[in-house]
């Protein structure tokens, strides 16, 4: 049966390793030999080899056949924020923090953005949200980064240069109404940004057609037709749109689609509330 090995033989064991032994034993130097083998560290006396620390552990080595090979395999999930759960309750995430210009737009409500700027701030990076309805904002402001400016606020059209970095990164959120003005702080490396839509607005063609990801939530039937067109979407998928419970997103790019429920912790809750698609 083929397999595969891991690990190595012990250095000192095996037939070579007795035969210098005897070499540096013979003419009456055993003892020097011995001595000398402990003071490179490769025997197993307790004097530490200088630089290299004490002699390890030797062990036999490990083989394992090779149609057992996909048992040592680990489940490694998706780098990014997790934003809820899918349709088989599996953690759905998104990786928000990219080097390369990323915008998101949401067709939704305040109470998913604001989620959503929470859980970026807790991944580390800056939250800069820019406003006409501070006084919603406010609260959570206060709350994030346990006293640390993590989320910060701005008038509308007065989002000063963020500085974005990979060790600092960016995440710009727009809650700037039906009709957004063009941004002076626009996507850039790690820097993302996401604009909020409570409804399909004039500009939100044009917003979704850039988008990097659209994130749509319960619309009417009229919107959520209009929607299918621009993102290509399956009449199933686009109908249901506008019977979504509060809570519940399609997240959409041109070659992909999910369902997503997010859940509140009981902190988000505490702070923002149950969710809720109008506010």
């Amino acid at each position: 049966m083929s397999t595969a090995s891991f690990g190595a033989p012990g250095r000192s064991g095996g037939p070579g390793g007795s035969h210098r032994s005897a070499s540096r034993g013979s003419g009456g130097t055993g003892s020097r030999g011995a001595r000398g083998t402990d003071a490179r560290g490769t025997g197993r006396g307790t004097r530490p080899r200088f630089g290299f620390g004490l002699v390890g552990p030797r062990r036999d080595k490990h083989s394992v056949a090779l149609d057992q090979l996909d048992a040592l395999a680990l489940p490694v999930g998706d780098d990014g924020m997790v934003i809820g759960v899918d349709a088989e309750s599996r953690p759905a995430v998104l990786g928000i923090n990219r080097p390369v210009p990323y915008d998101v737009t949401l067709i939704g409500g305040l109470w998913t953005a604001q989620v959503l700027a929470l859980r970026a701030a807790a991944t580390g990076a800056r939250v800069a949200v820019e406003t006409g309805r501070a006084q919603a904002w406010t609260a959570l402001a206060q709350a994030a980064g346990g006293g640390q400016p993590c989320i910060s606020l701005h008038d509308v059209g007065r989002v000063p240069p963020q500085g974005a970095s990979a060790g600092s990164p960016v995440v710009v959120v727009r809650d700037c109404g039906m009709r957004p003005p063009r941004g002076r702080v626009v996507s850039a490396p790690w820097q993302s940004v996401v604009t909020l839509l409570p409804y399909l607005s004039p500009v939100a063609p044009r917003l979704l057609e850039k988008s990097s990801l659209v994130g749509v939530q319960r619309v009417s039937p009229d919107e959520a037709a209009q929607i299918g067109r621009i993102m290509s979407l399956p009449r199933h998928e686009y109908e249901a749109l506008s019977t979504l419970a509060d809570g519940v997103t399609l997240w959409c790019t041109p070659s992909d689609r999910q369902f997503v429920m997010t859940q509140a912790t009981d902190a988000e809750t505490g702070l923002l509330g149950g969710a809720r698609r109008m506010d």
